[in-house]
Parts: C-alpha cells; structure tokens; sequence
C-alpha cells in the first residue's frame, strides 16, 4: 500500500483554534467584560460544536455551514458568561475569529514537504470560505478543499471519507485521513482509509490535548513535520 493522498482535520490538527479564538473574544469583548477568561470562553463555545452539528448530522434540519452553527450557538456562550448587549456586528465578528486562527508552527513547511509526494485536502466540517480563509492566512497549499461544505454533512456521517477517496479517485488505503482526534480516525478506517495521528498536546489549553492514538492506525507522529518524516518527505 501507498498513500498518494492525504485528507486533514483542521481545527485542532492543523490550526490551533483554542489560542485564536481567546485572542480574538478578548479583543471584541473587553469593553463589556474586561476581565474575560478568553480561554474558559473559547472552550465553552467550542463545547457546542459537536451539538449544534448533531441537528444536521440528523436530518433534522438541512444543511447548514459552520459559520451559521457557531452564530446560532454565541448568545448561549455570552449568557453563559453574563455578557450582555452585544451589538450584531461585533457578534459577526467573534464568529469570524474561526476564520482567523494560526496553523501550528510546523504546519506550513511541513504540507510543503507533504505535498511534493501527495495530493492534499482539508476534510474538515468547515465549509469552503472558512478553509480558504486559514489556508490563506497561514500560507497553506492545498490541491483541493473537501470535507463538510464539499459533502453538505458533517464528520463522522460516512459521506465525509467516502467522498474524501472518490474525490481523488484512489484505492481508499491509499488516501489517508489525519488527525488528531482518534474518532475522527475510527471513522475514516471504518471506511478503508489510511489513518495518521498527530499528537496535539496543547489543543485544550490547561486540559490537554491527545498525546497518542486510542485507536489502531497506520501512523502515529509527534507533530506533522513528524509524519513528513515518516512518509519520506
């Protein structure tokens, strides 16, 4: 088996939205609440991410793009902290700060490596915009954007590997999903796709991040310069 193709989880994976979206709130909020604990916030949101998308995972509803997930899920978010009157332009702001996070320092060479050997693709449950705007900022080349705005459905539906190996039209083996979140991987294996873990240890800030696999896959690498190295980069 070869890998010539390699999918990515972002948010956690490649760009480090814990860090970006306390910088940003701390920023947008200070003048309704100076003393924020930005990072307690940005969990918080964060914590309703997988709920808001288990509507449209359902079929409750139809698709929706994340923006309009984590817009829907903000008010719950400022109560939770007792912000109050927030005006709509600085709220569409906040839910711009996912279109504002930084890669991880090694993210930007190391899918240079990467993709001197494979075809590349964000498979993540952002939508189009949302992917080009972190590949944008963070100088990330990809030869294709996948994932949820791509599929109309959101991890772990089965569309979303499916897809992700017919898009590139190779063996499933042969496309490789990485990530560091070990359901994330679960689910792409279920499917026949290779799998990487990247250990992302400071993901959650004080709460960790997944350090190693819980699940068996094809690769397990300390960060992506780590997998470069692995496959040969």
């Amino acid at each position: 088996m070869t890998v010539r193709a390699l999918v990515f989880d972002v948010f956690g994976t490649l760009v480090d939205w814990r860090s970006g979206v306390a910088r940003e709130a701390a920023r947008l909020l200070a003048p309704l609440a100076p003393g924020l604990d930005a990072g307690a916030f940005a969990d918080a949101w964060r914590a309703r991410y997988n709920p808001s998308m288990e509507t449209v995972r359902s079929g409750a509803r139809p698709f929706v793009d994340l923006d309009t997930l984590q817009a829907e899920s903000l008010p719950d978010v400022l109560a939770q902290f007792g912000i109050a009157g927030v005006p709509e332009d600085v709220q569409s702001e906040l839910v711009q700060a996912w279109h504002r996070l930084d890669a991880w320092p090694e993210v930007p060479d190391a899918l240079r490596r990467l993709r001197a050997k494979h075809l590349l693709a964000p498979n993540s449950n952002g939508h189009v915009r949302l992917m080009a705007d972190l590949a944008r900022r963070n100088g990330l080349n990809f030869d294709a954007v996948l994932g949820a705005g791509y599929s109309r459905d959101y991890k772990p539906k089965p569309a979303l590997y499916r897809d992700a190996v017919a898009a590139f039209g190779f063996a499933a083996d042969e496309t490789m999903m990485v990530a560091a979140h070990s359901n994330d991987l679960a689910a792409a294996a279920s499917h026949g796709l290779s799998t990487a873990h990247i250990a992302r240890p400071q993901e959650h800030g004080p709460a960790g991040g997944e350090t190693a696999p819980t699940v068996p896959v094809t690769y397990a690498a300390r960060d992506l310069a780590d997998l470069a190295e692995q496959l040969g980069c």
